[in-house]
């Protein structure tokens, strides 16, 4: 199987991104946590089972690319 990832510019965006997907149906794999390399992830399985990660990394900033 695979992991899908989504990208954020915050932490907060994460925690947003997560809050959204529940709403819509998906079911809570692991809350968005600090992690041990410095960024903040979590997961949620959407409707059809798949798993998808939601990270915010400090070291790959989204507003520098728009």
């Amino acid at each position: 199987g695979i992991t899908l990832a989504h990208n954020v510019a915050s932490k907060e965006e994460a925690d947003r991104v997560i809050s959204q997907a529940l709403a819509a149906g998906a079911t809570l794999l692991k809350p968005a946590a600090d992690t041990f390399w410095g960024g903040y992830s979590g997961y949620f399985a959407d409707p059809d089972g798949h798993p998808w990660e939601v990270a915010w990394n400090p070291y790959f900033p989204l507003e520098d690319l728009a």
